[in-house]
Order: structure tokens, then sequence, then C-alpha cells
């Protein structure tokens, strides 16, 4: 199969081993990956703080540009959150529908890593061995906006040597949000204190998840416990061999 890599943001600018840790990953599987040069930013941050009309233009290039692939994959939920279900209201909202239709379009060929794997190409054990003490976050966004459900900890439990422990409270949001990190960070801080006190209660080596903006957040905090403990993203996990 041929697929579409969109990249994101986060994993171009700041956390390039996702996205190559999905390249691996899809390629060890017999997968061709392609890198469609002329993506940007998907608009999300703009969206999501109220400029609409500025994200016109990003939804626009998004959908040129990833339109004439079948499918799109991107390791991260919430880029694929926007791109499903805010692309085609930005479109309508401007009053542009064949835009609209086309990134309805887009959208439904557009999966994060962990659909991908399950739904599409119907495979759960990829062939990983990681033999650490790993527990999951379910990112806000794969969690409630995308509903992938227990397909990434499907993929986790294939994986040989892993020690996958549970997360309490797996549920609670990690408080990063995007700008509500920065507009709200006292909050934010309080619900950081929160989720790396389960992590840390796991005794895990290794904290995983989805978004790299929310490892981000949390491997941050981390890392001024001086905890010990390091964020993986889940395609970096899955494209782990001997």
């Amino acid at each position: 199969m041929r697929i579409a890599l969109f990249v994101t943001c986060l994993a171009d600018t700041m956390f390039p081993q996702a996205a190559k840790a999905t390249v691996q990953l899809l390629e060890r599987l017999g997968h061709e990956v392609v890198f469609p040069p002329g993506q940007t930013c998907c608009g999300q941050m703009h969206i999501n703080t109220g400029y609409q009309k500025d994200a016109l233009p990003l939804v626009k290039r998004h959908v040129k540009t990833f339109l004439p692939y079948d499918v799109v994959v991107a390791p991260s939920g919430s880029c694929v959150g926007s791109v499903r279900h805010q692309h085609a209201m930005v479109a309508s909202a401007a009053g542009d529908e064949r835009l609209a239709s086309r990134a309805a379009a887009v959208a439904e060929r557009t999966y994060e890593l962990s659909e991908l794997l399950i739904d599409v190409l119907k495979v759960e054990d990829v062939g990983a061995y990681f033999p650490h003490r790993v527990t999951y976050h379910p990112t806000c966004h794969s969690l409630r906006v995308l509903r992938v459900g227990d397909k990434p900890m499907r993929l986790l439990r294939n994986v040989r040597g892993i020690d996958l422990v549970e997360l309490p409270a797996a549920e609670q949001c990690c408080g990063f949000g995007g700008t509500f990190a920065l507009k709200n960070a006292d909050t934010s801080a309080a619900m950081l204190a929160d989720k790396m006190g389960h992590v840390l209660d796991t005794g895990a080596s290794v904290c995983t998840a989805g978004d790299s903006s929310c490892l981000m957040h949390v491997g941050g905090g981390l890392s001024r416990l001086k905890s010990g403990v390091r964020t993986l993203h889940l395609a970096e996990i899955l494209a782990a061999t001997p």
C-alpha cells in the first residue's frame, strides 16, 4: 500500500524521531511511504484559538496536498482530529462548499497511526521488541475526538519483551491542551502534577502516547523532577526491533 505521511508541525520541528519511526514501521510492514512536499501546518492552532479565517489558507493547502492520496497517516491524534472534525467546518464557514467537500474526502482517508494499523492494515502484532516497563497515556484527542479506544494498547500488548502496566486515572487530561497550558498555566501545572504522580506510581521507565505534544508536556515535567522516566511516542516503540 502507498501511504502519504502527514508529518505535523511538532514532529517536523521538535520530534522528528516520531515521524521517522512511523516510516520505519510501515516500511518494515511492506508498505511504501511518501512525503508530500507541499504540506505545512494543518491550521489546528489557529482554529482552536478562534482564528478560522487565518486557518482557511492552511486548510486549502492541506486539501490540495493530500487529496491525490488514498491513505494518509499522521503520528498525532490531535492533528488527525483537526483534519477530520475541523477542516470541512472551516471551509463551510467561509462559504466554500467545494473546499468543504474536498476536505471531507481527505478526512475520510486520514488516520492516526494505531487506527491505520488495526482498522486499515489489519495488523496488531507489528514484530516489535521493547524490553522495558511501559505505561500508556491516552491523550484527549485520541481518546475523545478520534475515539481510538484500546487500539494503542492492543498494539503494545503484542510487543515482545515489554512489561506493560496500566496507568491509574489514565483518562485524565495531562494539562497540556495546546494554548491552554499558556493561558491557564497554574491549572495546567496542577493537572500535570497529577498525571506525573500516576506515571511514577506505575514504576514504569517509559511513558508512551500517540501525541508528541502531550509527551512534551509530561516529559518536561518528569525531566524537571529528575525522575529517570522518559517519554517515547508510540511509533518509536512499535518500530523498535532486537
